[in-house]
């Protein structure tokens, strides 16, 4: 499985982004999480989603962030809304749990 995470940006407080997540190889059947890594921070789970769409959320983005999937796609999503300062950080797509090699991730910066 190869992971292409993409849709980061330098937003305000307040506002909102969408992650996108392409996955290459086999991605149907298997449940994703999108995870960071805010500097000098360990990284963290987010958000998960099973194969069949059941959703799980850090008690620190629930209600503002929502993760999603298109199968036929190959594609995960992560919508932020409401973003803080300390949403900033590294964002990352894996297996859920994590078992394919990371990549680049794309970098969410928050200003307030």
């Amino acid at each position: 499985v190869q992971l292409q995470a993409s849709g980061g940006g330098l937003v305000q407080a307040g506002g909102s982004l969408r992650l996108s997540c392409a996955v290459s190889g086999s991605f149907r059947f298997r449940p994703m999480g999108w995870y960071r890594q805010a500097p000098g921070k360990q990284r963290e789970s987010v958000a998960r989603i099973s194969s069949v769409g059941s959703t799980t959320y850090a008690d620190s983005v629930k209600g503002r962030f929502t993760i999603s999937r298109d199968n036929a796609k190959n594609t995960v999503y992560l919508q932020m809304n409401s973003l803080k300062s300390e949403d900033t950080a590294v964002y990352y797509c894996n297996l859920d749990p994590p078992k394919a090699n990371w990549g680049q991730g794309t970098l969410v910066t928050v200003s307030s």
